[in-house]
């Protein structure tokens, strides 16, 4: 990404909620952590777009990630959707990987936690630049903004 317009940017984000069973506190807790962080501080740029802020609704549609794009007067912008496929086997050993992080810091010596959270961040970013590549043509981001955006991607997926 060039140097970041401030208004190429997202200032709200919702997620569909319909779906959504009840999610465990860590859960919850992370996505809270992400919304957040996303929010003070990120870069998104879609495509043929006028500039931001934008505010993004994330969805899962079928087999589709979709982010709908819309401008502070709630106008729509852009819908991107994006094949889930690729990300699966990430976002199942993400989910794997955390429930085994959550278990160590109860019980795990703090050399295991570290390892376990080193394995996380790991697959963490990898699903974040999978985002970033995927997203390539229809919206520009940067990799903090990616790994926030996976974050919700993982969230989407914990369903009743």
């Amino acid at each position: 990404m060039a140097e970041a317009d401030p208004r190429q940017r997202i200032s709200a984000i919702t997620l569909d909620e319909r779906l959504v069973s009840r999610r465990s506190p860590e859960v919850e807790h992370e996505r809270r952590i992400a919304i957040y962080d996303l929010l003070e501080d990120n870069c998104f740029s879609p495509e043929g777009c006028p500039p931001g802020p934008y505010r993004v609704h994330l969805a899962i549609e079928d087999t589709r990630l979709i982010l709908n794009v819309r401008n502070e007067d709630e106008a729509q912008l852009e819908r991107v959707a994006l094949p889930l496929q690729p990300f699966r086997r990430l976002i199942k050993e993400y989910f794997l990987i955390c429930e085994s992080y959550y278990d160590a810091i109860r019980h795990a010596a703090p050399s295991k936690i570290e390892a376990i959270d080193m394995g996380r961040r790991g697959l963490h970013d990898e699903g974040a630049q999978l985002l970033a590549e995927r997203l390539a043509r229809k919206v520009d981001i940067d990799h903090p903004t990616a790994r926030r955006l996976f974050t919700l991607l993982c969230v989407l997926h914990i369903r009743a």
